[in-house]
């Protein structure tokens, strides 16, 4: 499969992925083409043992923590109010509030991701362990885990 064949089939869900990892458009479509950067510089290394989608997630997933853990970057989130890094706006269309999207962003990383990675990307438990580099076992109580959180958070059971 060529590097174009994977951005026509897989753009969409990366870039998706980072907006919502990541909380800004702008840096999130940095984040998917640097994705898809080292996707094409690592082609002959993918070995096919994982889908072309768990190994396109587990980059985007990588870019997105160095991203995060830049200095920049933690020093933006430290000078910006909650409210501004949660706006998801994708391009100009207004997204109303979302509580769910919310609480999930709320959430530490180590939850945040695997709420992504299963609800968002519908990756299941070992394909998310694949992408996180991680057992199935702690997808699973991350998982449980987090929608504990999120169900204290939202005072609700939201997800199954």
């Amino acid at each position: 499969m060529t590097i174009e064949e994977l951005i026509d089939r897989y753009g969409d869900d990366i870039l998706r992925l980072c907006i919502v990892y990541l909380g800004d458009r702008a840096l999130a479509e940095d984040a998917c083409q640097e994705t898809f950067i080292r996707a094409w510089r690592h082609m002959d290394s993918f070995r096919g043992e994982s889908n072309e989608k768990t190994w396109l997630s587990s980059i985007a997933v990588n870019v997105c923590r160095d991203m995060l853990r830049s200095g920049w970057m933690r020093m933006l989130r430290r000078s910006q109010p909650v409210e501004t890094l949660l706006n998801l706006a994708s391009g100009d269309i207004p997204r109303p509030p979302s509580p769910v999207r919310d609480a999930v962003l709320q959430l530490p990383g180590r939850y945040r991701e695997v709420i992504l990675l299963y609800y968002d990307q519908n990756m299941n438990t070992r394909e998310i362990a694949e992408c996180l580099h991680c057992s199935q076992n702690s997808v699973s109580t991350r998982l449980r885990r987090a929608r504990n959180l999120l169900q204290k958070a939202l005072g609700e059971e939201v997800l199954p």
